[in-house]
């Protein structure tokens, strides 16, 4: 019985099912469209409704691959009635690679199926030459698996596909088609976020082509909107992740004012930007994110009365030495609300909090405690309720001033017969901060009730002035771009003014490192010292330079490598009175003191004797131009024309002596005399010249007069024989017969015996010296020369040559002036010579 039920209820339930479907259900379903989407990879299938009374239809879609058309993919999907029905479907396989079909069925009541539709095909890309990879400079979503295929012509065969430089398996699809599946992508870490993939042929040809990993829309962060005039709205939010700026998945951001009727507004990457709707109050809105990888989207709702976010633009910053004086608008029509505005100041974040009455043009504060001459920042914001602050200015950078001083000082030029006086006014200004910018100097002075004042460029820091002979006072100061710094005075005595006498000192030993000055203590004195001195030395024109010294220091070091050595440098030192400044010591000194002093100028012709000379010259000893300070003179005398040099050295003590009479030089004899100037270092320059001492005629007359004499004597006696020696002399000389003399042997027989006839030449004597053994009277009186060897001209050891037959040596001028030996020879007869030695 029970079985019997069950067959009716089956039965009864397929004929209602039966008979709801008619023959219009078992006809196909129509595509009307097959639309291919190739960056996301997708189909979009679209087909007519078949307008049945039910609650949802239900089809079957099937979609093939490749030429063989091999199903890869079959799902039914229920849709609610409609005219046109939509379907997308997401390929794993680049659409590109090959032929995709789809074909779709209606179930009648969810379960007859009516005939398929025919195949609607997408076609794959057809290649007759080289090779293609899909996808190619696509953005690819980071973390998904994708499938690259390599496309060649028929008949090709595709050996390998690399992926960023390594091989991967293929799979083969189609005849002509192969792929690689990647898992997993990563975003590249070099600039470019590309990867490469290749494509080798059989034969070795390859082609190669870029894609990118990217990451998608990521959710809004802190989204939040505010107005600062009620007249524009501001939306700013954050992203979850920063983007690469080479990043090529370019996102666009779209807000939607939900409860008003403006459409899409476009948005910045980070803000939005839009017009108020007037008389709303409750703002309903979104924002959208969307790229090639997706959207997201975040909504946010505001009333704008309590999103007020004061705008504000700086007015005026005016910095003090320790201060700074700030004024800023108020953007936007306020002036119905209260603010409360913070002021900040930093280094130091300094904060205070003022009211701003914003019915005013200009809100207006002071910050006090700042360090001077120091960079500042200071930034504002203000408030409605204390709750929601507006954005911060943009910071302002100032500096505040520095403490300027100003270090005066007067040179000044002695008065003319008329009592006129003209002053060099100079200072220094010392500034914490030299790029502060001097504007210009204020000078102002009184004489005698009435009173000056003038206006220096702030590029210059002297003015020269002419005053009488009165006390005159003088007040500078600079002025800087908003301020005035402390005045700086300084007085000029009058001229009936005499001070003490001036105490002038050489430095004659400097350090190395530089000048150590001292002074004694000026009770007068009480404002301090002042030390002056030129950066040039003493020569004028100089530029000036001082340093004050307060009261109690009388001491001062200044380091060499502010001065030039070989320069002299003047430092007058001046006491600080209440009626001006008086010069107390006036010191002078080199830095380093060098040689290299310029030679004196010597007076000629020199005065010479037989035995000495006097030697003169010019020369300014206390020139400031010297390297160094004189101490004396060196004077060298040399003999001239020897070959060896024997010089003897004089110093001079005194640089006032400027003449000196050199002793014991030999008779008839030239020298070179020398002259330099001496310096702690040494000597200088030196200037020269030559002369030759007077013969000695008495001297000379001693040696000659006695063979004379002898000569003299003979001839007088022989002058009776004359014709007897005559006689003898032919008969001497006469040619004996039977011989045949030349005539030339008989001339050079006749010029022989003349020259042995000369019992007198006088010749020099080279190679010898000439000494005498003893100085005093010797111990006999018959006590005669023995001979040495010749003894070197610098030797003081005495020598004396021994006097040989038929040579006369000339007695040699020494500069000590020592006695020489000498000798005579006279004809005793035809053919013999007698020697007589003379000791002189």
């Amino acid at each position: 019985m029970f079985l019997t039920s069950l067959l009716v209820l089956f039965f009864v339930f397929f004929m209602d099912q039966s008979e709801s479907c008619n023959d219009s259900d078992s006809v196909a379903p129509s595509m009307t469209h097959l639309k291919a989407f190739s960056e996301k990879q997708s189909l979009v299938v679209t087909w007519s409704g078949r307008h049945t009374n039910g609650e949802n239809d239900v089809y079957e879609i099937q979609i093939s691959r490749t030429e063989t058309q091999s199903i890869i993919y079959s799902m039914n999907v229920s849709v609610s009635v409609t005219a046109e029905h939509d379907w997308t479907w997401v390929s794993d396989l680049p659409l590109e690679c090959v032929d995709h079909s789809v074909r779709i069925r209606y179930f009648c009541n969810q379960s007859v199926p009516s005939p398929w539709s025919n195949w609607t095909t997408n076609k794959g890309v057809k290649l007759t030459a080289g090779l293609r990879i899909f996808p190619s400079n696509r953005v690819l979503q980071e973390g998904k698996s994708a499938t690259f295929c390599c496309v060649a012509p028929e008949g090709v065969n595709i050996r390998s596909i690399t992926f960023r430089n390594n091989r991967y398996p293929t799979t083969s699809i189609g005849a002509t088609v192969k792929a690689i599946t990647i898992n997993n992508l990563t975003i590249p870490t070099q600039l470019i976020k590309s990867l490469l993939l290749t494509c080798t042929e059989a034969s070795g040809k390859s082609e190669s082509t870029w894609n990118y990993v990217s990451f998608p829309p990521q959710k809004l962060l802190n989204l939040s909107c505010g107005t600062s005039d009620l007249k524009t709205v501001v939306c700013t939010w954050n992203s979850e992740r920063k983007r690469d700026p080479f990043d090529r998945n370019k996102q666009t951001y779209t807000l939607h004012i939900k409860n008003s009727d403006r459409g899409l507004i476009s948005c910045e990457k980070s803000s939005c930007r839009f017009p108020a709707v007037p008389q709303l109050q409750e703002y309903n809105i979104s924002v959208m994110v969307k790229d090639k990888l997706g959207e997201e989207m975040e909504s946010y709702s505001f009333n704008i009365s309590d999103r007020v976010l004061p705008e504000l633009e700086w007015h005026r910053v005016i910095p003090g030495v320790t201060n700074v004086r700030i004024s800023w608008r108020v953007m936007g029509n306020l002036t119905q609300m209260k603010l409360i505005c913070q002021v900040s100041a930093a280094p130091g974040n300094v904060t205070q909090q003022v009211d701003c009455d914003s019915s005013s043009d200009v809100c207006k504060a002071e910050v006090e405690h700042l360090h001077p001459s120091m960079l500042h920042s200071i930034a504002v914001r203000c408030s409605t309720n204390e709750k929601l602050w507006g954005n911060w200015m943009k910071p302002k950078y100032f500096k505040t001033y520095p403490l300027v001083s100003l270090d005066l000082w007067r040179k000044i030029n002695p008065p003319s017969a008329s009592q006129i006086r003209h002053v060099t006014l100079l200072w220094n200004t010392h500034i914490s901060d030299k790029a502060v910018n001097i504007h210009s100097y204020r000078l102002q002075w009184s004489q005698k009730d009435q009173t000056w004042t003038k206006m220096k460029d702030g590029r210059h820091n002297q003015l020269e002035v002419t005053i009488g002979p009165e006390k005159c006072d003088f007040t500078v100061e600079a002025v800087l771009e908003m301020s005035f710094s402390a005045a700086a005075h300084i007085t000029v005595p009058p001229v009936a003014q005499t001070d003490a006498l001036v105490v002038k000192r050489q430095l004659k030993s400097t350090p190395a490192d530089g000048f150590r000055l001292s002074w004694d203590e000026d009770k007068a004195a009480t404002c301090g010292y002042t030390v002056e001195w030129c950066i040039l030395g003493s020569a004028v024109p100089c530029i000036l330079k001082w340093i004050k010294l307060p009261k109690g220091n009388n001491s001062l070091f200044l380091s060499s490598r502010n001065f030039t050595a070989g320069v002299r440098y003047s430092f007058n030192i001046y006491g600080c009175t209440e009626n001006g400044h008086k010069v107390l010591e006036v010191q002078t000194g080199y830095s380093q003191e060098l040689k290299h002093v310029q030679p004196p100028s010597l007076i000629q012709p020199v005065w010479t004797t037989s035995s000495s000379v006097t030697l003169e010259w010019l020369f300014s000893e206390e020139d400031p131009a010297h390297p160094a300070f004189i101490v004396g003179y060196r004077v060298t005398v040399q003999r001239g024309g020897s070959e060896e040099v024997q010089s003897t050295n004089l110093s001079i003590a005194d640089p006032l002596q400027k003449s000196v009479t050199i002793e014991g030089l030999q008779p008839d004899q030239e020298y070179v005399c020398s002259v330099s100037a001496l310096t702690k270092e040494g000597p200088g320059l030196p200037v020269s010249v030559t002369f030759r001492t007077r013969p000695d005629y008495p001297s000379q007359l001693a040696k000659f007069l006695p063979p004379v004499l002898l000569l003299l004597g003979c001839t007088a006696l022989l002058w009776p024989r004359r014709k007897k020696i005559k006689t003898g002399l032919k008969e001497m000389f006469a040619y004996p017969s039977g011989m045949n003399i030349k005539i030339p042997e008989f001339e050079s027989f006749l010029d022989e015996t003349i020259q042995r006839l000369q019992c007198q030449r006088m010749e020099e004597c080279s190679g010898c010296e000439i000494q005498i053994l003893n100085v005093g009277a010797p111990d006999s009186p018959n006590q005669a020369c023995s001979p040495g060897p010749p003894s070197n001209p610098s030797s003081t050891s005495p020598s004396c040559v021994s006097v040989q037959r038929g040579y006369c040596p000339q007695s040699a001028v020494l500069l000590e002036g020592k006695p020489t030996c000498q000798q005579m020879a006279c004809i005793i007869n035809q053919s013999y010579f007698s020697i007589k030695e003379e000791s002189f």
